[in-house]
């Protein structure tokens, strides 16, 4: 799971140099805004028209610490991508930081989102096929090969010019090719930029707009809509699963969808978890959609108070995303909402963390107990998920440590038995705390009184969408995963040998 936006603007004279940071500053505040998505590097890549050269920034870090006014000054341009990496693959070398950028076909740079499950064959067969060298082990260098190929060579092409139906057939060759989840910006020297997302829709891509002060049209492409809120763009709409957009330098806009799923599945954790309040993930708000979470488990909870199996005094939020459902969840049972846990901000989300060492030490920096507001009380934690399970454990040990009689663990999810190889850090359902526990299992080896989990129709009728990709719940995958096993054996080879938690980037 990463963060990607694109800005392109329209307008401005082709015979003066374009406006330093023209695009590349608002791509920078749209950045920071998307942060949450992913803090192990950020990057830029503009390209200015006017001297017809690419310009890119980028290192490990966040957004913040990559980038500073001079660096951001010297990426001019009309048009610009940026990146923020959460990798669930790949090394944790520069080399492997997007976006990428080539000079063929035309001049080419990209930024995607998401994970390709047969990453690995395809990176043998470019090289058995087509002789190309990988030069990173990020599979967007897989996928930016596979489309200059199809661009310059694939089915009925007749020479090598640039037009949006050759770029369509191009991605529609590509569709068929990558297996995944994946939402993609590029951008096409002398021409525009483009974005998609993969047929299933599994990754989410937005698309906004506003006027400059010249009177040209500025669009924005972005993973989430809290970005326009900072570059003050309006949204338009969401762009479509297998859809292809186009937005060119001259302010056109072409939009074709190339392959659509008869079933289209976005990833439920998108408003579970990975999405910032703020956003709206496929037309439906993300706080709205928490709040809605809270109730359900609300329902769930009381049934259990109302059988005598849990007295909780007070409902609290395990920080941040769980605080929206903890205050639906308090308000349906009239019980209070306390704050018990504080979270320092300054530390990295401890699930994106790319080692169980680093989690665990992070839930120990992360999260000050507020001693007068735990102690004695029987508290309903509420949490978004629980995935390996360790955090659990640690947070209910330190709310004991502080004086709490009992804990009771709500989940707003149902739990996670199985892998996700869309680009959420778990590819090895080995790992996942409930793949091989029942519930009771699950509330001895955290040590909770009760643990709660919503159902799969919960989730469906939280979120209001009736198709989910919810594959690390149900074992139902929306493409093939044939080759997940290798995929999940690699990656925790190379995390063994190597001391990585990736394999390519997500």
């Amino acid at each position: 799971m990463c963060g990607i936006v694109g800005i392109i603007g329209s307008g401005a004279d082709s015979k003066q140099k374009a406006t330093p940071y023209y695009a590349s500053y608002q791509v920078y505040r749209a950045l920071l805004t998307l942060q949450h998505r992913g803090q192990d590097a950020a990057g830029i890549l503009s390209y200015d028209n006017h001297y017809k050269i690419f310009s890119e920034e980028k290192n490990v870090g966040l957004v913040a610490q990559v980038f500073d006014q001079e660096k951001i000054e010297s990426l001019t341009g009309e048009m610009a991508i940026g990146h923020t990496r959460y990798a669930t693959a790949g090394g944790d070398g520069k080399g492997d930081i997007q976006p990428m950028v080539t000079g063929a076909p035309f001049g080419l740079g990209m930024v995607h989102n998401g994970n390709l499950l047969n990453y690995y064959s395809l990176a043998k067969k470019l090289k058995k096929d087509h002789n190309r060298h990988l030069l990173t082990s990020n599979d967007l260098e897989v996928l930016m090969n596979y489309w200059d190929l199809f661009l310059l060579n694939g089915k009925g092409v007749k020479e090598s010019t640039f037009s949006f139906d050759n770029i369509a057939r191009a991605t529609e060759e590509l569709f068929d090719t990558l297996i995944g989840g994946y939402a993609v910006l590029g951008m096409i020297a002398d021409h525009g930029m483009f974005a998609f997302r993969d047929p299933n829709g599994i990754r989410p891509l937005s698309l906004g707009v506003k006027e400059n002060e010249d009177g040209g049209m500025q669009y924005c492409v972005c993973s989430e809509t809290v970005a326009m809120n900072y570059t003050g763009h309006k949204y338009l709409r969401e762009i479509e699963p297998g859809e292809l957009v186009f937005l060119g330098l001259d302010g056109s806009i072409q939009s074709k969808i190339v392959k659509q799923a008869p079933k289209t599945s976005p990833c439920m954790f998108e408003w579970v978890y990975f999405s910032a309040a703020e956003s709206e993930v496929n037309n439906q708000s993300v706080y709205g959609t928490r709040l809605n979470l809270g109730t359900q488990l609300g329902l769930k909870a009381q049934k259990l108070i109302d059988a005598g199996d849990i007295a909780p005094d007070v409902v609290m939020p395990v920080p941040d995303t769980s605080r929206t459902a903890a205050i639906s969840v308090a308000d349906k049972l009239n019980l209070p909402y306390r704050e018990g846990l504080i979270k320092n901000r300054y530390v990295y989300r401890s699930f994106i963390l790319n080692t169980q060492k680093k989690r665990e030490e992070a839930v120990e920096l992360k999260l000050s107990p507020i001693k007068s507001e735990i102690e004695g009380k029987r508290i309903l934690l509420i949490d978004d998920s629980v995935v390996r399970g360790t955090t659990s454990k640690q947070i209910i040990a330190l709310l004991k440590k502080n004086g709490a009689k009992e804990v009771v663990l709500g989940i707003t999810s149902p739990p996670l038995r199985h892998s996700c190889y869309y680009g959420i850090d778990f590819p090895d359902e080995k790992e996942l705390i409930a793949n091989d526990r029942d519930i009771n299992e699950i509330e001895k080896w955290v040590e909770a009184t009760k643990v709660i989990y919503l159902g799969e129709d919960d989730l469906r009728e939280a979120i209001g969408h009736k198709n989910l990709c919810m594959a690390c719940v149900n074992n139902c995958y929306p493409t093939k995963i044939e080759e997940g096993k290798f995929f999940a054996e690699t990656r925790k080879k190379m995390k063994n040998t190597r001391g990585l938690g990736h394999l390519s980037v997500a």
